[in-house]
């Protein structure tokens, strides 16, 4: 029977770490081409209403987020299975698993906007970075923390 621990501190640092990359990487960093390609009008600032939803919205995701990938990473370490720690380090296994889940899940995803919603490529690679590089952080924290 797998003895899975999860560390809500550490989930909780990580939903903190990655609303604030999402502020940075959405704002001075790819704010204004995001906003441009995303077809928003930029020099119109969005009503409070709609800017609280989104951040009640995305900490909601943050969590849900950091949470369930927890519990892979649990489930994928052989430590809980009561079996010999892999050869890799934690840091290493954290990485791996962030750029597994990125490729599997957040990629092919990713691809579909482009595909189906007609989404430029430059859209694409502004949120498909932005979902590897959130992976990773998460995927740092918890390794770190556990």
């Amino acid at each position: 029977m797998p003895n899975i621990h999860i560390n809500m501190l550490a989930i909780i640092i990580a939903v903190v770490a990655n609303f604030i990359l999402g502020f940075i990487w959405y704002t001075p960093l790819f704010g204004k081409v995001w906003g441009k390609e995303m077809g928003f009008d930029m020099t119109k600032k969005p009503p409070a209403s709609a800017m609280i939803k989104g951040m009640i919205f995305m900490v909601l995701g943050n969590f849900l987020m950091a949470w369930v990938f927890a519990h892979n990473m649990a489930v994928w370490n052989p430590v809980t299975w009561g079996l010999a720690p892999s050869p890799m380090s934690p840091m290493a296994n954290a990485f791996m698993a962030a750029v597994f889940t990125w490729l599997g899940f957040f990629f092919p995803t990713d691809l579909g906007t482009v595909a189906w919603e007609m989404k430029s490529w430059k859209l694409f690679f502004i949120n498909t970075g932005y979902h590897l590089v959130s992976l990773v952080i998460v995927a740092l924290i918890l390794a770190n923390m556990n």
